[in-house]
């Protein structure tokens, strides 16, 4: 192997593992389908056994490298797998991203006025600190003052 080959290596090595990464992250379509799941249980058990189901980190609502998160319209965080203590203050409105970001006003404002929606900001991943883009999607429960919210992680991903 000469000198020259030895970048070209390297670059292939970071592109293959890119796109194990990617392939193993959430996709846009799954954190749909997980928070319209997660407002049909509310809807039909109930705000106290999507609490429970939500907020377990073992359950249904956590999967790679998402979850499915639960507020109210008044920016209260009712159920958070990965971020348990979120759920202990009284509301999470003055919580921002790195940059500022005051992501909950985002999504209570989004649930409020359009009932669904995207929101971009800066977040980090499940059992990491350093923060990373993400896109979450926003899902006001029908005829209900909460929704249920999901993302994906934005670097490296195919989507």
């Amino acid at each position: 192997m000469n000198k020259n080959s030895i970048p070209k290596l390297i670059t292939a090595i970071l592109l293959i593992t890119s796109f194990a990464i990617a392939r193993d992250g959430a996709t846009r379509e799954e954190v749909v389908i997980k928070c319209h799941e997660a407002a049909s249980m509310i809807t039909s058990k109930g705000i106290d056994e999507a609490i429970k189901q939500i907020s377990n980190v073992h359950g249904p609502f956590v999967w790679k490298d998402s979850y499915v998160f639960l507020m109210d319209l008044e920016g209260k965080m009712l159920a958070h797998p990965m971020q348990p203590e979120l759920t202990k203050k009284k509301h999470v409105l003055l919580v921002t991203d790195p940059v500022g970001n005051a992501i909950f006003v985002h999504f209570v404002n989004l649930a409020a006025s359009s009932n669904s929606g995207w929101v971009d900001y800066l977040w980090p991943r499940p059992g990491q600190t350093t923060p990373t883009k993400k896109t979450t999607y926003i899902y006001r429960i029908p005829g209900q003052n909460y929704f249920v919210g999901s993302g994906f992680y934005i670097d490296g991903m195919m989507y």
